[in-house]
């Protein structure tokens, strides 16, 4: 008995020291006292924005989740037209948007938007490309569409970037299907896929000639990434993901990873429960850094050029819950400070670095912002 009391009491004293090495390590949120930016309303009176992209002309190219497609250049906006319709079902709707590497030459486009099924009983996310002709889409093809279809409202991703060899990846989430989609490789949802640019499989992916397996899939064991960048320096694939309470990750991708969901996880269910008491397991990947409690993630991006030279190289991540843009600077590949931008802003949704070298956040039902140093002229 008297055994059994003083290993309680070792094993009691091993979990506090855990979790306090957990919190030293984790560097508190500030929010400075002065700030050496303004924020600059670009773009008003926009709903619920997702992606955003300039185009070579300086033109803004962003979508709406209700489905429109806004070009928007001297103070006016443009809807596209030629958009397929829209399956707009709670979280699902018009989504991530991006150009083709060489879209001065080809005018193509790309964009994922949660799409039904035949008799609208169902849907879920599908990766589109169109050509963009002045405000009007043509040639428009469906490239991939993940399935099954299901009238589930929740998790649908979705962000898409090209890396510097031409490879497009975008993302779907587990489709509020834990259990069955992100874990297992015959079945699409909690993934980021891997495509070339004419929706055709690489050789190369991971599971190409895997039996059964969906050769799309670059990496699996996703909950519902909604942010999607490209590391300036490494060239590689970042993602910000959606946890559930607590567990809000930033995962480095790579070919046939497995980022665990939700077998490991830094959250619990959304009623406090327990969803696994696991937070490694072998074989599964851990996130480069995770939020406790959420705050609830979305687009993201690195800073660069030199209109912010104290930021430059920063993770800017998004959030939903806490109306800010979290600036997240990283050294020795290790997040060594966290600062508030923009605070009570609004619901960030969508964050990219524009031309001249801006920072520019998309807010739900506020606008597109662009955020200037004070020191710029």
């Amino acid at each position: 008995m008297k055994k059994n009391i003083i290993n309680l009491v070792y094993l009691t004293l091993i979990l506090s020291q855990t979790a306090c090495a957990q919190k030293e390590n984790t560097p508190p949120l500030k929010t400075p006292t002065s700030v050496s930016y303004t924020t600059e309303l670009v773009v008003p009176d926009v709903k619920v924005p997702w992606g955003m992209v300039f185009l070579p002309n300086g033109s803004l190219l962003y979508t709406e989740k209700e489905g429109k497609l806004i070009r928007f250049q001297y103070g006016k906006k443009n809807e596209i037209s030629g958009l397929p319709t829209t399956y707009v079902r709670g979280q699902g709707g018009l989504m991530g948007i991006a150009l083709h590497p060489d879209f001065e030459q080809n005018n193509r486009i790309y964009f994922t938007m949660a799409t039904a099924n035949e008799d609208a009983s169902g849907g879920n996310t599908g990766l589109y490309t169109a050509l963009l002709i002045g405000n009007t889409l043509s040639d428009v093809k469906l490239l991939y569409k993940a399935m099954p279809d299901t009238k589930k409202g929740v998790h649908f991703g979705s962000r898409i970037v090209f890396d510097a060899d031409g490879y497009l990846y975008f993302s779907v989430g587990d489709r509020g299907e834990r259990d069955l989609n992100p874990q297992d490789i015959i079945r699409d949802n909690g993934k980021i896929y891997r495509l070339n640019d004419d929706g055709s499989i690489p050789n190369d992916n991971p599971f190409v000639g895997v039996d059964g397996a969906k050769e799309a899939i670059y990496s699996y064991g996703h909950r519902n990434p909604q942010g999607l960048t490209i590391h300036p320096e490494t060239g590689a694939v970042w993602a910000h993901e959606h946890g559930p309470r607590g567990g809000d990750e930033i995962n480095i991708i790579g070919a046939g990873k497995n980022f665990g969901w939700p077998k490991i996880t830094y959250g619990k269910n959304y009623s406090g429960t327990t969803i696994t008491k696991n937070r490694s397991l072998p074989g599964m990947e851990q996130p480069f850094y995770y939020w406790v409690p959420s705050i609830a993630a979305s687009g993201m991006a690195f800073v660069t050029g030199d209109k912010y030279p104290n930021w430059k190289g920063s993770i800017l991540a998004g959030s939903l819950k806490k109306s800010y843009l979290e600036r997240l600077t990283v050294r020795d590949n290790k997040v060594i400070a966290r600062e508030k931008i923009a605070a009570n802003i609004g619901r960030v949704r969508d964050v990219i670095m524009g031309p001249y070298g801006y920072i520019h956040i998309a807010v739900e039902y506020e606008g597109i912002y662009r955020i200037k140093p004070k020191t710029t002229k």
